[in-house]
């Protein structure tokens, strides 16, 4: 074990949102090291592939200049807590925007404390000004012809567009 204090912040970042930013934002400054974990999961047939999230995250977190180089982007398929554990990581960080995240999130919290119990859950509420964003939304409004721009980065709002366009 070391030292450091390192978390994982899991998602599937399908894309990542300014509010996904936040969170890893914040995490960062109160961590020495936080591992943003990009989940595989098919299962939720996410528009982009693994590399292209992987590629979307790491640049958005290479902006984040204050705490950027405490950064680490990687994909991961297996079981968050032993994924978490691999990396030594003592505690998964989770975002929470409304009320209905907290059941969710409480009984994963749960769950992965009687598998894993070295390894807390943080969960770090959403700022006011990103508490509504979810990624699916954000892809809907894409899909739909919107304006995505005041959700996600410049980056990510073009290659959503492209991809929508494209379909």
């Amino acid at each position: 074990m070391t030292d450091q204090r390192i978390g994982v912040y899991p998602g599937t970042f399908d894309p990542v949102t300014n509010g996904h930013m936040d969170i890893i934002h914040r995490a960062a400054k109160v961590l020495d090291k936080l591992i943003v974990a990009v989940a595989v999961n098919a299962g939720k047939g996410p528009m982009f592939d693994l590399e292209t999230r992987l590629q979307l995250v790491r640049a958005e977190a290479a902006t984040l200049a204050d705490v950027g180089g405490r950064i680490e982007v990687m994909g991961f398929d297996n079981l968050l807590v032993q994924f978490a554990a691999d990396q030594g990581a003592s505690v998964i960080i989770r975002g929470l925007r409304a009320v209905s995240d907290f059941d969710y999130e409480f009984q994963m919290a749960s769950m992965n404390a009687k598998l894993a119990p070295d390894i807390d859950t943080v969960c770090l509420m959403a700022s006011d000004r990103h508490q509504f964003i979810a990624s699916s939304l954000v892809k809907e409004v894409a899909k739909l012809g919107g304006d995505v721009t005041q959700f996600v980065s410049p980056r990510v709002a073009k290659l959503l567009t492209a991809k929508v366009t494209a379909r």
